[in-house]
């Protein structure tokens, strides 16, 4: 969460081998569910499966963690690529790169907590919070320049490409707020039990990390596991952020994103209307929007 800016990898060539082969996607035909027979969800989760197949292993990627390259940011390339671990960071100019990092910067949401002024600061002066009030608004604050070379990786595509995925249900972000303002928040991507954490901003001290501490409050409510933050920084790991090895974060991945066989608001299981809807993923998404009190508790609204 929260990368740095351009001159992700010096100029010098990257390898053929890590070029990434381009799959177009064709939805299976709507098929009625019947014992003995391939349904439609299998037939949809083959075809995903087959896409995210084409990113090489994770295990595989450079000592930078610099996986492969190549592709496209549709949807689905995109929801393959996080269902493996794998995230797209590049600045303009360059081919979309996908990267795997080891060791991988995580937020376990037990450890979760709050620099004690931050604390304190927060109580006596609270932010206003919504889910999901301001999502344009608020990747085009992340990709304002923060340095004096004016450089940024959330370049104009990368832009699209996540504001596509919110409004299929699987982007999402946090806002805060002072006063009717936007001064503070961050957004990502939510698979299962999983959400992977892209970018935060803030105009006023304290608004983003008001806005992780009520991301953090509405992943406990709705029972995840992971919170993916990518890599590491000064600002998360004073918070509680943790560095797993890769081995460690792709079996706990696997776990958050394993398919789950009771209802609850976690549950990541597709459906025949899903299926037939076209949307090529075998996780459901969110489907509400959360309404913030003040007592800290996350109210679904529709």
């Amino acid at each position: 969460m929260q990368k740095g800016g351009p001159g992700l990898l010096p100029n010098a060539a990257v390898p053929a081998c890590l070029r990434l082969r381009c799959f177009q996607w064709h939805p299976p035909r709507p098929i009625k569910y019947s014992n003995g027979t391939l349904s439609a969800k299998d037939a949809m989760i083959g075809a995903f499966t087959a896409l995210a197949s084409q990113f090489p292993p994770p295990e595989t990627a450079r000592e930078d963690g610099l996986l492969c390259l190549g592709g496209d940011l549709r949807p689905e390339r995109l929801v393959a690529a996080y269902s493996r671990g794998i995230f797209p960071w590049y600045s303009k100019g360059m081919p979309i790169l996908w990267w795997s990092p080891d060791p991988r910067c995580v937020m376990p949401l037990e450890a979760f907590r709050l620099p004690a002024r931050s604390a304190r600061k927060l109580r006596l002066h609270p932010f206003e919070l919504t889910h999901n009030a301001a999502f344009k608004q608020v990747i085009r604050a992340c990709a304002a320049p923060r340095d004096k070379e004016g450089g940024t990786w959330i370049i104009d595509d990368m832009m699209r490409a996540y504001e596509d995925l919110h409004a299929l249900g699987y982007a999402h972000s946090i806002e805060a707020w002072r006063d009717g303002e936007l001064v503070g928040g961050l957004y990502g991507v939510a698979l299962g039990r999983a959400f992977f954490g892209e970018s935060m901003f803030h105009t006023q001290p304290e608004a983003s990390r008001a806005a992780l501490a009520g991301l953090v409050g509405l992943l406990r409510q709705r029972g995840a596991t992971l919170l993916d933050c990518q890599q590491e920084t000064p600002h998360i790991m004073r918070m509680g952020g943790v560095m797993l090895p890769r081995v460690i974060f792709q079996a706990e991945l696997e776990r958050a994103l394993a398919m789950q066989t009771q209802t609850g608001a976690a549950q990541s299981c597709a459906t025949p209307e899903m299926v037939e809807s076209g949307l090529p993923f075998p996780w459901l998404p969110w489907g509400v929007v959360y309404s913030y009190s003040p007592d800290g508790f996350w109210a679904a609204r529709s």
